[in-house]
């Protein structure tokens, strides 16, 4: 199994990069498990809506280079569906019954996703109707899918 998070931005805060990295350690002995960082457009602080526009296809483009054909993609929206904790990890288990062995989340930059993106996506993923700051937001993913692994393999830390 692979599982990929392509986000937008680079990890700034050093306990940011200490929490997603105790996870991907823990997660090597399930999957392959990889962060893809694509560069963030700079924007001015104030976008009239067609700037915020171009900035999202910017970025979407982006986004897009590092998504291959076969992979499925949750794209983290937070119009997207709220799953359980162990809903999203039957959600994986599903995928790896039938044969869908590259996972890709998508999360966007300060901006959200562009449109080409979210129909690239074939499912949209929400944590709740907070908006988070992206950052923040990898380190959640990142120990979501390693509580799904363990909900999996039906192992003491989800309680």
């Amino acid at each position: 199994m692979n599982i990929k998070i392509v986000c937008v931005g680079k990890l700034k805060e050093k306990y940011f990069k200490l929490g997603i990295a105790e996870y991907q350690k823990r997660l090597q002995r399930y999957c392959k498990f990889q962060i893809v960082e694509v560069p963030d457009e700079k924007a001015p602080e104030s976008l009239s809506s067609a700037q915020m526009t171009a900035v999202k296809e910017i970025e979407g483009e982006r986004i897009l280079q590092k998504i291959k054909d076969k992979e499925y993609v949750f794209a983290l929206a937070i119009e997207g569906q709220e799953r359980t904790s162990e809903k999203f990890a039957q959600e994986i288990q599903q995928l790896m019954t039938y044969g869908k062995s590259d996972i890709t989340f998508v999360i966007g930059g300060s901006l959200g996703l562009s449109p080409a993106v979210l129909r690239r996506a074939d499912t949209q993923i929400s944590f709740g109707r907070f908006t988070l700051p992206h950052q923040l937001m990898r380190l959640v993913l990142t120990e979501q899918v390693y509580r799904a692994w363990t909900i999996i393999k039906g192992l003491p830390y989800h309680k």
